[in-house]
């Protein structure tokens, strides 16, 4: 009976002693002996030099980095954690800017992630917390939709949802008064701070992309997916598809600045063809859906980067660019 208490009053400071490095202690702030075995006691399992020593071995057997600090009495603190501070406060800025995240999602998120750090390091990230001030979205079910759709597509299953929409007063409503679309999930991804669907609609009877946060009431059918279309991948219809507008698939010839080039790549990635034009600028060849989101793309580098060719592109461009100009003429 006796050895079965030694053995529970183990376990306890055990527990104690784990709660206790995770919350208190860091490589900034290390606890020393005697302050260690005062918080034992203060919770009710008391500990000596002895008891501890053996504790911290035990701990350490079961890969806990209790890191020691030799001097006089020895410090103690906890060393590798699940993620290090920097990571941390990566996962907060991407939390908190993230227009997919809503308001209170956020809020539990940062309450969850700055619980993997000590009391003194959550200090530190109160003003690291409150940085930005994107807006966020109201549809908190989005992160349910996700996790249904992610089963669809594992369990190779259609799915089907409405569209959500927004009338003049900025009031809910639903497209085509309420119509049912049903589509084949392929895959997910996250675009300019979105995330998407992509698969093959059933209407389209071609591949398709949907804004998950303008669904409503996804849910999993008993039919079967249709199967991708041979050679589909998802990245490479992202870069075709640019920014979710469809249009026609092209290949478009740009001259672009050569220090602009960069802005080329964030777009469409590495793989696309260039050759020299003149000193300052280069050609690329970029496959793109043909859409206003492109050609407003381009309008936003003033020239800077210019489509030669096809030239019903180009004529495209210039006839939005005539329209917007008029309708504003229009307004003055």
């Amino acid at each position: 009976m006796a050895d079965k208490s030694k053995e529970n009053m183990v376990k306890a400071r055990l527990l104690v002693l784990t709660k206790m490095f995770y919350e208190l202690t860091d490589e900034n702030h290390p606890m020393d002996t005697f302050e260690i075995i005062d918080y034992l006691v203060e919770h009710e399992v008391p500990a000596n030099t002895k008891t501890l020593r053996s504790d911290i071995k035990l701990l350490k057997d079961q890969n806990i980095d209790i890191v020691t600090v030799s001097s006089r009495p020895n410090k103690y603190f906890l060393g590798a954690r699940l993620f290090e501070m920097p990571e941390i406060k990566l996962l907060l800025d991407a939390v908190a800017s993230s227009r997919f995240i809503t308001k209170s999602k956020s809020k539990e998120l940062t309450r969850k992630l700055t619980s993997l750090t000590s009391d003194n390091q959550k200090k530190q990230l109160v003003r690291h917390m409150y940085t930005t001030g994107r807006i966020k979205p109201g549809n908190e079910n989005v992160f349910y939709y996700v996790d249904l759709i992610n089963n669809a597509i594992e369990l190779k299953r259609k799915i089907s949802f409405q569209i959500i929409e927004f009338d003049g007063r900025k009031k809910k409503v639903l497209r085509h008064d309420g119509e049912v679309y049903v589509m084949s999930p392929y895959a997910m991804y996250w675009s300019d701070d979105y995330y998407y669907v992509v698969g093959w609609s059933d209407k389209r009877e071609t591949m398709a992309a949907y804004r998950i946060d303008r669904m409503e009431e996804p849910q999993i059918l008993d039919e079967k997916a249709i199967k991708k279309p041979k050679g589909f991948r998802v990245t490479d219809y992202s870069h075709k598809v640019f920014e979710m507008f469809a249009g026609e698939d092209v290949r478009v010839k740009l001259e672009c600045r050569n220090d602009l080039i960069k802005y080329v790549i964030d777009r469409f990635g590495m793989k696309f063809e260039t050759e020299p034009a003149t000193k300052d600028t280069t050609y690329c060849y970029v496959d793109v859906c043909l859409s206003p989101t492109f050609y407003g793309w381009i309008f936003g580098f003033k020239g800077e980067i210019k489509i030669l060719d096809p030239v019903n592109a180009i004529d495209e461009m210039n006839e939005m660019a005539r329209k917007a100009l008029s309708e504003s003429k229009t307004i003055l």
